[in-house]
């Protein structure tokens, strides 16, 4: 959607000072500017993360984020071209210029922060990996999976999370590997694979969209830490502090109880967090290259965190997760913002 015009009122307020510099456009930000378009890798399918609704729009989580930041560099989520990319393809789509970002239920890990040339921004969403099977076979804990075969996706943290596990507990299975999210889903509903492993998340969306959903269950256990996070190519700091900081604009926001309806009754607010969140006070967006308005243009494009989780994995949705740890630090949960001042 294209974000309305501000008031004259409020882009008079919005206007630099007499001496403030907008700081210069890294590389990112100056290709992005330039074709006027964000270009966002996403995934092939992940319910409540990624996946193409009947019209063909990507609908989820990641999707949601890369509009915020859309409307925080370009003033219009719409200015999106998506590149959907396999689990193995998606790494080296980032690293070699494909895209300008990747945010794909990419889970940050050390060797993926340092050795491919790659840098995480901020933990968008706290997982971890657990197993689905059906109801009959009667397993009620992962160690009675013991010479079962399991479907899983190769190049991803969990196959090797499986391997992990399996030889930490002793137990032989039978790994049956797939290059993409699809197939493995398929195969596991065909029943090609006792158990189908990914992140927890991913199991809940997956077990909701089927026909008959009270005849898969997800087993309690946790085997793995999966945080995710948007993430860029190392050599642009610049582009690095534009993603991290709109996401944590968008944490602000729900902590302020700012929203993507109500953000416009806020813009007369004298809290002095409220007006530097919304660009009425500090030159917090021309420190990154963007219009001090950059955080209010990613609310209006895609609503506060609280809103963008609720509408694809909570309660608003057909996977009805739980925050828990997804929620803010003031409610029990680990999402956290520094401030912007």
């Amino acid at each position: 959607m294209r974000i309305p015009f501000l008031t004259a009122v409020f882009a008079a307020v919005l206007a630099l000072p007499a001496g403030a510099q907008t700081q210069p456009a890294g590389p990112t930000l100056a290709a992005v500017k330039a074709r006027d378009l964000l270009v966002c890798g996403t995934s092939t399918g992940a319910a409540g993360f990624s996946l193409p609704d009947s019209r063909g729009e990507y609908r989820g989580l990641d999707n949601d984020l890369c509009r915020a930041i859309a409307g925080a560099v370009l003033g219009d989520a719409t200015k999106i071209r998506w590149v959907p990319l396999t689990t193995t393809a998606r790494l080296p789509a980032l690293q070699s210029g494909q895209i300008d970002l990747l945010i794909r239920t990419v889970t940050w890990t050390q060797g993926r922060d340092t050795a491919n040339g790659l840098n995480f921004t901020a933990v968008s969403f706290f997982d971890g990996q657990g197993f689905m099977l059906r109801k009959s076979l009667g397993v009620t804990k992962a160690t009675d999976l013991a010479g079962a075969s399991i479907c899983v996706v190769a190049g991803s943290t969990n196959e090797l999370n499986l391997a992990d596990w399996a030889r930490t507990n002793n137990i032989r299975y039978s790994p049956v590997v797939f290059e993409q999210n699809d197939e493995a889903r398929r195969s596991y509903l065909a029943g090609r694979c006792d158990a189908y492993t990914t992140d927890a998340s991913q199991l809940a969306g997956l077990r909701a969209s089927y026909p008959n959903p009270e005849e898969h269950v997800i087993l309690p256990e946790i085997i793995s830490k999966e945080p995710h996070s948007p993430v860029v190519r190392h050599g642009d700091d610049q582009w690095f502090d534009i993603i991290r900081w709109t996401f944590f604009a968008l944490l602000t926001a729900e902590e302020l109880g700012i929203t993507q309806a109500n953000v416009d009754s806020f813009l007369k607010s004298q809290n002095p967090e409220i007006r530097r969140l919304l660009g009425l006070s500090g030159d917090h967006g021309p420190l990154m290259g963007l219009d001090r308005n950059w955080a209010y243009n990613a609310i209006k494009a895609a609503g506060n965190y609280g809103e963008i989780f609720e509408r694809n994995l909570g309660q608003g949705s057909q996977i009805k997760l739980r925050r828990g740890m997804n929620d803010l630090w003031t409610r029990g949960g680990l999402m956290y913002a520094p401030p912007i001042r």
